[in-house]
């Protein structure tokens, strides 16, 4: 989740501000990341606390193979959201089709419910976010229908005998202009290039500056205010999980050892990194309203190298 989608770098180096603990809060902002990951100047009054290497914790291989029930589930669940991504199509409705889903397999929906961290905004109200054009990531479902040359990033995640899985993608609604097809065909091919990468790379920085020189060449923007995570039992564990490099990242390095998941979910702007939260304290949007897309995949690395647990088929 947002990119699930993912961390929010701005506010948890705020929150750092005040308590040193690791532990969770809610979308937009997630779990504490390194302070200083996106690399903004200082504000003005603004201290800056130290932060503490990752506590990760690594898995068996029978708990990866647990964690994969739950990742199937939520390939399922997108694969149906796939099938309905046409003209006049609603978010709410893939919503719905997401929610039985998850009933049928008897799986927990991970965001459904999940407590707003703004003050007087309340709990996040789907089992997916659907994020349409301009918004990158936490858009709350509705009922206006897609139109024809809208793109729609869907983020959902649930969890199966007490283990998640979560995984996003961006669809096209009918034929997309040239420049968005790209964005879509640009930010999916970074997320498998760095599923191929973990697989001879020994930290996780060697991954993310693969990603970020990638979506620069192609004359994209790396979204550096939201990023991957850790997953296990919870939703949200650490590392987290950037998808490009800095000099707090290389100070807390993510070794990629086996037992190590990870959901990789790199979220890249056709105009501008700058992103906003929108009045409803969910939703995200590119500050010059530009399209934004989004990928996400639970990864798990095992001696035989990285296994995508969000796949349909293995």
């Amino acid at each position: 989740m947002g990119g699930s989608g993912g961390v929010s770098v701005r506010q948890s180096e705020e929150r750092s501000v005040v308590s040193s603990h690791r532990g969770m809060v809610s979308r937009p902002s997630f779990p504490p990341l390194f302070s200083g990951l996106a690399r903004r100047p200082k504000a003005a009054g603004e201290s800056r606390v130290e932060s503490s290497p990752p506590v990760i914790k690594l898995k068996s291989p029978r708990e990866i193979a647990m964690m994969r029930e739950a990742g199937r589930v939520v390939a399922k669940a997108l694969d149906r959201v796939r099938q309905m991504a046409v003209p006049g199509a609603t978010t709410a409705d893939m919503n719905e089709a997401v929610a039985a889903i998850f009933r049928e397999h008897d799986a927990t929906p991970l965001f459904l419910g999940y407590p707003s961290s703004v003050k007087g905004k309340p709990a996040f109200p789907a089992v997916i976010c659907a994020s349409v054009n301009e918004h990158v990531v936490h858009g709350i479902p509705n009922r206006r229908p897609l139109e024809e040359g809208d793109i729609v990033s869907i983020d959902t995640g649930c969890k199966v005998n007490g283990w998640c899985g979560d995984s996003a993608v961006t669809l096209p609604i009918g034929a997309v202009r040239p420049e968005i097809q790209k964005l879509l065909d640009v930010t999916s091919e970074t997320l498998d290039l760095a599923i191929r990468a973990m697989g001879r790379c020994r930290y996780w920085s060697e991954v993310a500056s693969l990603m970020e020189r990638f979506v620069k060449s192609q004359g994209f923007y790396v979204v550096e205010q939201f990023v991957g995570h850790g997953i296990g039992q919870d939703m949200h564990e650490d590392p987290q999980v950037p998808n490009f490099v800095s000099r707090a990242l290389r100070k807390h390095d993510i070794k990629l050892e086996p037992g190590i998941v990870l959901a990789i979910e790199p979220m890249v702007a056709l105009g501008t990194k700058e992103v906003r939260t929108l009045g409803d304290g969910w939703t995200v949007e590119t500050k010059d309203r530009r399209p934004s897309a989004h990928f996400e995949h639970t990864v798990a690395m095992t001696p035989d190298g990285p296994r995508v647990l969000t796949y349909l088929e293995d």
